[in-house]
């Protein structure tokens, strides 16, 4: 064996938790961050000293939590608010982020909606609803946010764009949203056309698809209509192969992965974060 290192050998530091997962410094916009997955998120950047932008639908509560976050991690989170369904809103988003930054590292396109109804009863509305926000949403706004992203990244470090899909975008949805389970699988396979076309222009695109976690999305699913906090989630859990529902923990590790040099030759990936419900 030879004495000499190999020419591609890195040096030892590349190779610590702190090089290969740090995100410090960096600038960061989570979509639907008001709460659940995207407030999870949010809080994750922001205790491993990013800059945080969340956006939502509603202001009053967009500010609140940004407010919250801020306070409690130290940071510096900054609310957007925006209506992502529909065009105006995005390039509003867009705009504002535009008039704060010369470029973004990471983009999360969390905000995503869910509409229920049996077969012969779901509405026009919902179906539109739906596919406006969770996908057309998802499309716009990368494509507005292009020219930041493209500033931010370089080919040592590229920037990050991570899409929220889900599991009922792979598997047979458990509840009546029929046009939630499209919508995700769409979102699934935008993330891979962008993902190979936009590697080259240093813009790295991923997907999580989340299982069952504490929110106000899967609360209204299970019966109890928006209140996660008195939600049975170890009931919710305990069909899950791992037994719980998820955890802030688990979403925030695997999209800090996504986002950091850790991630950078993952390329146009769905990666599930669900503790096996998807192939249960």
């Amino acid at each position: 064996m030879s004495d000499h290192a190999s020419p591609t050998a890195p040096a030892a530091d590349a190779l610590t938790v702190a090089s290969l997962f740090g995100v410090e410094g960096k600038t960061v916009l989570v979509t639907g961050g008001s709460r659940g997955i995207g407030e999870m998120i949010a809080a994750g950047f922001l205790a491993n000293g990013a800059k945080v932008y969340i956006s939502s639908r509603k202001a009053d509560v967009c500010d609140a939590t940004a407010a919250r976050l801020s306070a409690e991690f130290g940071g510096e989170c900054i609310s957007l608010p925006a209506n992502l369904a529909d065009l105006d809103g995005v390039e509003t988003l867009a705009a504002a982020l535009s008039e704060r930054e010369t470029g973004l590292d990471v983009l999360v396109n969390n905000a995503g909606v869910s509409w229920g109804a049996p077969l012969e009863e779901f509405p026009e509305g919902g179906w539109m609803k739906v596919m406006d926000t969770n996908v057309k949403g998802v499309f716009f706004l990368t494509q507005r946010l292009l020219p930041l992203l493209e500033a931010a990244g370089t080919s040592e470090s590229p920037s990050r764009v991570v899409n929220i899909g889900s599991i009922d975008g792979i598997r047979t949805p458990v509840f009546d949203t029929w046009s939630y389970g499209p919508s995700k699988a769409a979102v699934h396979a935008l993330t891979r056309q962008m993902g190979v076309k936009l590697a080259p222009r240093h813009v790295l695109v991923n997907a999580i698809a989340p299982g069952p976690f504490p929110t106000w999305m899967l609360s209204t699913g299970v019966g109890t209509g928006g209140d996660v906090e008195n939600t049975d989630w170890d009931a919710v859990g305990s069909t899950n192969p791992t037994g719980r529902v998820g955890s802030p923990e688990d979403i925030v590790g695997l999209t800090i992965y996504l986002c950091s040099r850790a991630g950078q030759y993952t390329v146009g990936e769905v990666i599930t974060c669900d503790g096996g419900s998807a192939y249960s």
